[in-house]
């Protein structure tokens, strides 16, 4: 019955039943605890698991392996990776699906880079077993994440020499991480490889050509998919109005908005409408944007405002930038990164100002900006960098690579866009604080660590600023490299001096 529960819509009457169990003094066993603790899990009571666990220990369960994994399970659910991963070295016999339990937690506690090393830990032979379809799955979504190309080839070699290569969910993974990570050319190859697709490989491939900047490739995807027969999802139209958000196809996007109820029966949610308050913000139609938050069939969230607030960065409409804070000031959702944005805004028209009272209002709210961050992969091991970066081993030659970069770019016409500083300085000393972002130390590295000709691939965690885009489309000419940057809305293909965005971001 706790089994049947814990697979039911009410796992709690699961845990219920076995704490009677324990009140009317009937025996359990490691498979009774194992299917209490699933039901904990399932409708999120952490205390609940703790006080089963309490009682695997009174009761000398503690060596059973597959119960110890189901706790793993639970205290990576709720994001307790120092629990998870001390229980994992308590496991006397680990078997995959306890590492791959434990790759899960640090992928969900952001260590990322780590889930990368329990990878080649469980592939060693002295782990005593390898990794499965699920481990490659799990390590997937960490490339992904990371942007780290190599060790996600690495993994497709993998997949394709243990006989998973057959696998349509595996092949689907495949197509989004090398989307995420710029290789879309091998991307394509495994989807054009596919001798069956379904509805995720074709939303995964059109979102693939979206993000990077194949808007007009990614709207013939949808038309071609509609051709082999397989009807579209909500997944399918957030990656098509995403294609249409990023290269500015304003009539093409209303279009698909309208069509989705009328022709395919799908109401379009809110990351429907994200996308097209994006299209709109970034066309410059900013009143329409608000308009559409205003009038849409659902609840406007923190999300599409920030989106508006972007909008009204790029476009310096401070007046409706003021209006969109206030919304979410309403929601209780404002974010210091809703701050910045407005800081944005404020230092853009040069209101020194409002910049200095937003700061102290900061200050006096204890809010914390996200710091930016870079990555860049290279044989393997993936490199971060913050803004003024000391931690790395190689850190005086990176600045010294940066410092001849400058001078090279400078000489070709390069000059620092002191608009992405938000400090009230004098044209050089904002030049100077924008010389050392995390994104051009990321780059230096790749130009100092990599031979000539090679493409450099950079993962930031926020937007990418105006001046680090110019620095890196006039490095991509003088340097005769491509750069691949993904930034937290989109890739930028840098060649020859132009951006695969057309400055529309």
């Amino acid at each position: 019955m706790v089994r049947a529960y814990s697979m039911s819509s009410s796992p709690e009457e699961g845990f219920y039943l076995f704490e009677k169990m324990r009140q009317k003094r009937i025996p359990t066993n490691p498979f009774a605890c194992s299917f209490a603790i699933k039901c904990c899990m399932k409708f999120c009571s952490l205390m609940g698991g703790l006080q089963i666990h309490a009682r695997v220990l009174r009761d000398g369960y503690q060596l059973d392996s597959q119960l110890m994994t189901t706790l793993m399970d639970l205290y990576s659910t709720f994001e307790k990776s120092f629990e998870a991963c001390k229980l994992f070295d308590e496991i006397p016999q680990r078997d995959t699906v306890a590492w791959n339990v434990l790759i899960s937690c640090y992928i969900r506690n952001q260590r990322t880079r780590d889930a990368l090393c329990l990878f080649d830990n469980l592939n060693r032979e002295e782990s005593g077993c390898k990794p499965d379809d699920v481990t490659c799955l799990l390590v997937l979504q960490a490339c992904a994440h990371l942007g780290a190309l190599e060790f996600g080839e690495k993994i497709h070699r993998y997949i394709s020499e243990h006989g998973y290569g057959s696998k349509m969910n595996l092949c689907n993974s495949l197509i989004a991480m090398y989307s995420k990570c710029g290789g879309l050319d091998m991307a394509f190859e495994v989807f054009k490889g596919m001798p069956e697709k379904d509805v995720v490989s074709w939303s995964a491939m059109i979102s693939g050509l979206a993000m990077n900047g194949h808007g007009r490739d990614a709207v013939e995807a949808f038309g071609a998919m509609q051709r082999a027969g397989v009807l579209p999802d909500d997944q399918t139209f957030t990656g098509v109005l995403s294609a249409c958000s990023h290269c500015g196809l304003v009539d093409e996007g209303m279009m698909f908005l309208d069509r989705m109820s009328k022709d395919f029966e799908i109401l379009p949610n809110i990351h429907h409408y994200g996308c097209v308050v994006d299209l709109l913000g970034r066309a410059g139609l900013l009143d329409q944007a608000y308009q559409l938050i205003i009038s849409m069939g659902v609840k406007p969230d923190s999300t599409i405002w920030r989106t508006l607030l972007g909008a009204c960065r790029i476009h310096k409409h401070v007046t409706l930038g003021e209006r969109v804070i206030e919304h979410l000031i309403e929601l209780k959702a404002q974010e210091s990164g809703d701050y910045v944005l407005l800081l944005n805004l404020y230092s853009s028209v040069g209101d020194w100002e409002k910049v200095k009272e937003l700061r102290e209002f900061m200050n006096e709210m204890g809010l914390q900006t996200t710091p930016g961050c870079s990555t860049i992969e290279l044989k393997g091991v993936v490199h971060e960098f913050v803004v003024d970066d000391v931690s790395h081993p190689r850190i005086n030659e990176i600045y010294q690579m940066l410092d001849e970069i400058n001078k090279q770019l400078k000489i070709a016409g390069y000059v620092a866009e002191i608009t992405s500083e938000l400090h009230n300085l004098g044209a050089e000393e904002k030049g100077n604080a924008l010389s050392y972002h995390s994104e051009k130390l990321a780059i230096a590295f790749g130009v100092l660590a990599t031979p000539p000709g090679t493409t450099i691939r950079v993962a930031k965690n926020l937007r990418i600023c105006v001046d680090c885009h110019n620095f890196a489309k006039v490095l991509s000419g003088v340097y005769n490299r491509e750069v691949i940057i993904r930034d937290r809305l989109r890739f930028h293909h840098f060649r020859e001096g132009r951006c695969s965005c057309n400055d529309y971001w």
